[in-house]
Parts: structure tokens; sequence; C-alpha cells
């Protein structure tokens, strides 16, 4: 059994031995309660037996190690992909939809950040989402590979602001900054001029909204052109 055989096929209960008392979406749920808790780094399958209260080597009749493992928690905390074909307006609306949905999944288990990176079989309810931006980009002009442009575009901005806010808020970073502006204002005058205004209209902690809109922009632009 590998990734493939784990994602793709029947989510059953394994055909031999003992009558199971566990599914595989068990084990998933066992290890995104570890990884949200206290990291990637923190699940393995002793840790996750220990929560399910069974043996260590009985895991292995469900999934064949930790990475079989942790693609099925990425494929399981992603979840399915919002309905958008409902949404009035047309593709923007829609990718809106879609981004700040995948943002707050993302935002509520971080650790996937670094299990999805490199080579790797992607999951039913991960491929769902792609599909879904897609729909959402069909009948515009532009051809296959434009349209996933567009969605890895999408992506990194959603990637790279979980990333950021994982470890730190903007809220913490403004504030070390006005600790330090507090008597070297004078020497960061454009920064303490951007941080009062920021305060003043209430534009602190748009990264997400701004840069999402101005990725769309972008798009209905080039689409303008066509």
């Amino acid at each position: 059994m590998d990734a493939f055989e784990v994602l793709w096929g029947e989510r059953s209960a394994p055909r031999r031995g003992p009558r199971p008392t566990l599914t595989v979406s068990d084990l998933a749920r066992a290890g995104i309660e570890l990884a949200d808790r206290e990291g990637l780094a923190a699940v393995t399958m002793q840790r996750v037996a220990e929560a399910l209260g069974v043996t260590k080597m009985a895991t292995y009749r469900y999934v064949p190690g930790k990475d079989e493992l942790v693609a099925l928690m990425v494929d399981t905390a992603m979840g399915e992909p919002p309905e958008l074909k409902e949404i009035e307006g047309g593709w923007r609306p829609r990718l809106r939809t879609w981004t700040l949905a995948m943002y707050e999944r993302m935002s509520a288990h971080p650790w996937a950040l670094s299990a999805t990176v490199g080579r790797r079989v992607t999951g039913p309810n991960e491929l769902a989402w792609v599909e879904e931006a897609l729909a959402a980009l069909a009948g515009q002009p532009m051809n296959g590979g434009q349209m996933m442009d567009v969605i890895v575009v999408l992506t990194g901005q959603i990637r790279s602001l979980v990333e950021q806010t994982a470890s730190t808020s903007e809220e913490e970073i403004a504030q070390g900054w006005a600790k330090v502006l507090a008597t070297h204002a004078d020497r960061f005058p454009h920064v303490a001029e951007a941080l009062a205004s920021a305060e003043q209209h209430g534009t602190r902690d748009q990264g997400l909204e701004f840069g999402l809109e101005r990725i769309l922009d972008g798009v209905e632009l080039y689409l303008g052109r066509q």
C-alpha cells in the first residue's frame, strides 16, 4: 500500500487480520489533532497509536507509515472546497471566495505548508479545490496553463501569509516597531508615518484582502486585453 492507494483507494477497513476497531479517517484525525497542537514533527505512528488507544503495530494495518499518514492528514484537513457555481457575479467573486476559504483552511492547519512541498501524491479533496477554481475560470479567454498559473499565484499568496502569521502576526510586528519608533522615529520617518496612517485609516493587517484584490485586478486587466 502506497500514498496513492491510501488516498485514492477505498478508505475501508483492512481486509486481513482481526476485526478492525478503527478507520483510516480515525488515524488522520488523530494525526491532525497532534499536528495542530504540537506541529508536524510531533506526529509519529507511536503518538497516533497512543492517542487512539491501540498499539503502534495496529496502526500499520491501516497505513504503511508516516509519509502516507501525513498525505492522508493533508487531504482530510483540506476537506471539500466551497461550491462556487451559485455565487453570482462571475469568475472574480468566485475566486475571491475560493481564496478566502483556502486561507481559512490553511491557517487552521499551518503544518500543512511543509507537508505540501516537493513531489507527492495529491488527494481527492485537494484536487477538488483545483477543480472548483478552474470551473470558476471556465469560458474565459485563457488556455489551461494560464488558468493553472492563476491558481498558483493565488495559492502562493495564501501560503506566504499563512507562513508569516503562523510564527508572528502583523499586529505583533507593528507593536515591536512602535516600541523602537518611540525613541527612533526621526531615523525612520516613513515607517512611522505609514504606521500612523494605517492606524488612522484602519488598514492594518489587510495583506490578504489587499493582495488578493490586486491579483484579481491583474487577471481582470489581462482578460480585458484578450
